[in-house]
């Protein structure tokens, strides 16, 4: 359980008035431990960590209006009751040094995995997430050159984060439009609303989501991580039984049953990441792109609007015209009325005056024909059509058991081995080979066909090829159709 011993009350820091300055301790804390510029042979005493936590408080806001009077007199005072409240809650760890008797403050587990997700949402730290793509076909390419079961390991692990980084960025994305829109909506945000747009457009979107729809997009890189992945598949034999044994040792928890391969599913699971990283999630990202520049536009067409506005200020002409006296204001607008009232007369060139001819209106026949019954002979017709796609048709439960049956207690079988006691097993023996499709596989009946030599002259056919059948996984002994 997470909720118990100190973890009881662990995001109490986080829901009180202090909250944000909560947050901002914190996050800065864990800049000073694991950032760039930390000394990591170096453990912070209690009044560093006050430094720190003073240093944050200047900076970070107090929500829900002004501090109770009195409740702290200064920062550091705020700053030690916010260490008592961390170590109490179980976000800091207190170490005591046996030799100095000097208590030291570090980060507890999971207090630093809490804080380092408030440090990324926060923006400061600087993350490749465009990268996960073509790692996971540099890991899986190793692991088929090597063998190295770490390496498919860390190919599965950067897998899952493209879909992460996919879901990420869309969020991004709508967040920004989120912002803009509310910017925009006052007419003093404008022009800050558009530089947070335009810096967001450089520094963000160039080097980020232009690379991932671009030079490392999924779609670039599927075909070349599936043909990696045949390519493992097609490893002999000791080769995936080696990796097979690596892969249940290092990681357990990957074991669904003792039949089922941990490789093969490792393997078909970065291959579907892959297909929905594709097929769904770079459409999405494509989407939210394109309302996200429909914004930039809509910002574009508001400082035009208010920048030809700039001189035209009827509201300030208005209230100039409402403080003039009477005499004043009727001349004034009189003045105004004389300007405005030129006419302008035009008149029509009668050359240019064309009546166009009435066009006659179509007609629809709008009756429907009524089809007459059909024929005796028609419907024998359809009724012997029915009967011969009856009679050739087989789903893939009939050729399933038809393998069983022929393949008994053994694993492999060739295709000339084959049965045919009647015509039910002539047919299957026809359509036996569609047992290697994909979609056989991905409902749990792995067959590996290897071709062998062409069979001529025999009873039921002239020519066919040959095939050795090696059933690898059944699982779908048990379902329905």
């Amino acid at each position: 359980m997470f909720f118990t011993d100190e973890r009881e009350q662990f995001f109490k820091p986080l829901t009180g008035k202090y909250r944000e300055q909560v947050a901002e301790c914190v996050r800065l804390l864990h800049e000073r431990l694991y950032g760039s510029q930390a000394d990591y042979g170096e453990s912070l005493k209690r009044d560093q960590v006050l430094d720190v936590f003073s240093e944050a408080l200047e900076r970070a806001p107090l929500l829900e209006g002004d501090d109770e009077a009195g409740r702290f007199r200064n920062n550091r005072e705020q700053a030690g009751w916010i260490l008592n409240l961390l170590v109490e809650h179980g976000w800091l760890k207190r170490d005591k040094d046996e030799a100095s008797f000097q208590s030291t403050y570090p980060f507890s587990r999971t207090g630093r995995l809490f804080t380092q997700t408030l440090a990324e949402v926060d923006g400061r730290s600087v993350r490749t997430r465009h990268r996960n793509t073509r790692n996971t076909l540099n890991a899986l390419a190793a692991f088929a050159e090597r063998g190295e079961v770490y390496d498919l390991l860390d190919a599965h692990e950067h897998s899952e984060r493209i879909i992460a980084d996919f879901t990420d960025i869309i969020a991004e994305l709508e967040e920004r439009k989120r912002e803009l829109v509310r910017e925009v909506e006052s007419r003093q945000l404008v022009q800050q609303a558009s530089d947070q747009f335009f810096e967001f457009m450089e520094k963000r979107f160039q080097p980020d989501v232009a690379i991932r729809i671009s030079a490392d997009s999924v779609e670039k890189h599927r075909d070349r991580i599936r043909a990696v992945i045949e390519r493992i598949k097609r490893k002999p034999k000791a080769w995936k039984a080696r990796a097979e044994k690596e892969l249940r040792r290092l990681a357990p928890d990957l074991i669904v049953s003792a039949e089922a391969s941990v490789l093969f599913q490792l393997l078909d699971s970065i291959d579907t990441r892959m297909r929905n990283a594709s097929e769904i999630m770079l459409p999405a990202l494509r989407r939210t792109l394109q309302g996200f520049t429909r914004r930039a536009d809509i910002i574009v067409r508001q400082l035009s609007y208010l920048h030809s506005q700039k001189h035209g200020d009827i509201v300030g002409l208005c209230q100039r015209l409402s403080e003039l006296d009477d005499d004043t204001y009727a001349r004034r607008l009189g003045q105004a009325g004389e300007a405005m009232a030129s006419l302008h007369l035009g008149l029509i060139d009668p050359a240019q005056v064309r009546l166009r001819e009435a066009r006659a209106p179509r007609r629809v026949q709008h009756r429907m024909a009524e089809l007459d019954a059909p024929d005796d002979a028609t419907l024998r017709e359809l009724a012997t059509e029915r009967l011969l796609e009856s009679a050739f048709h087989i789903n893939g439960g009939a050729l399933r058991d038809y393998l069983r049956d022929a393949l008994g207690a053994s694993r492999r079988i060739d295709n000339r081995d084959l049965p045919v006691n009647d015509a039910r097993d002539l047919l299957a023996l026809s359509h036996v080979i569609e047992l290697g499709s994909a979609d056989h596989a991905a409902a749990g009946f792995r067959l590996r066909i290897e071709p062998t030599d062409v069979v001529r002259d025999e009873h039921y056919f002239v020519r066919r090829d040959g095939f050795l059948l090696e059933l690898e996984q059944d699982d779908t002994t048990a379902r329905p159709e």
